[in-house]
């Protein structure tokens, strides 16, 4: 972090990085946290507008990780209202502690699955659902964890008000190939070239660790299709495919790269067996 006092005396930007990327924001002084920790529970509805305090555009992030992109969204976005959820209480409670001491009121995480939130959030709710890097699961007996499924898609598809966005983002290939057939039955869907005009060095750590190292990463967001009656969607979802790719073992480096970076700095490995995202 910066030192929060330059040579003159006078208070300096308290700035976190990672990997040499800053976090958004900047850390406040005590007396100016907040709190960001989910107050609402499952598996009552999530009430939006009571979690805080008013109506605004809701922004979701499926497996947020450490909350990079999402403090980065609701620092730059303080119109919109943001829920991040990750089953590893680990790094919730990195991104809670990010989220307080930088004094955001527009902001909350939870420990829980993606599944969960997107079952309690009600139809056309959410302006935006963000799903960065899901873990693709290379042991044969793990493919039906796999969370992008047509099923999924229709769901997200579902919480989203009728102008909403969904965004996805993945460094797996044969992920990316799969999602590219089935997301566009749902969605008029459109390949993201390049880094996301926001975050040239990455939306997230993962993104951050993949392009230090030259990998490529995958992107894009779409809208839903209009015009499905229930009785399409359901149609779509019983012949569209499930994610049953070879997931390439060989890609499994990152991964052990990004674990074993985490162990170094204490802070326990960041990807999941379980599900959700990597980083």
């Amino acid at each position: 972090m910066d030192s929060p006092t330059a040579d003159d005396g006078r208070r300096r930007r308290n700035i976190e990085r990672e990997f040499g990327v800053p976090f958004a924001g900047e850390i406040l002084p005590p007396d100016q946290w907040t709190k960001t920790a989910l107050r609402w529970k499952p598996p009552t509805p999530l009430d939006a507008e009571r979690e805080f305090d008013r109506r605004a555009p809701l922004v979701i992030d499926l497996g947020c990780g450490n909350g990079r992109f999402l403090i980065g969204s609701a620092v730059w976005r303080p119109d919109h209202d943001h829920v991040g959820v990750d089953e590893l209480p680990l790094v919730i409670r990195y991104a809670v502690r990010r989220g307080n001491q930088r004094g955001l009121a527009n902001i909350r995480f939870g420990v829980m699955d993606a599944k969960t939130l997107i079952g309690a959030l009600p139809s056309r709710s959410a302006a935006e659902i963000h799903c960065y890097h899901p873990q693709p699961y290379y042991q044969p007996e793990e493919i039906g964890k796999r969370l992008l499924t047509p099923q999924f898609l229709a769901d997200l598809r579902d919480r989203l008000q009728p102008d909403g966005k969904v965004f996805l983002q993945t460094d797996h290939p044969a992920y990316w190939t799969y999602l590219l057939s089935v997301v566009p039955l749902l969605f008029d869907f459109q390949e993201q070239q390049g880094p996301w005009p926001d975050a040239p060095k990455g939306r997230t750590r993962r993104e951050i660790l993949a392009l230090k190292r030259g990998l490529p990463v995958f992107r894009g967001r779409g809208t839903p299709k209009q015009g499905l009656d229930h009785g399409a969607i359901e149609a779509i979802v019983a012949r569209a495919p499930l994610p049953t790719f070879d997931a390439d073992r060989s890609l499994c480096d990152l991964d052990e790269r990004e674990a074993e970076d985490a162990t170094q700095r204490g802070a326990g490995p960041p990807w999941r067996r379980r599900g959700g995202r990597r980083g």
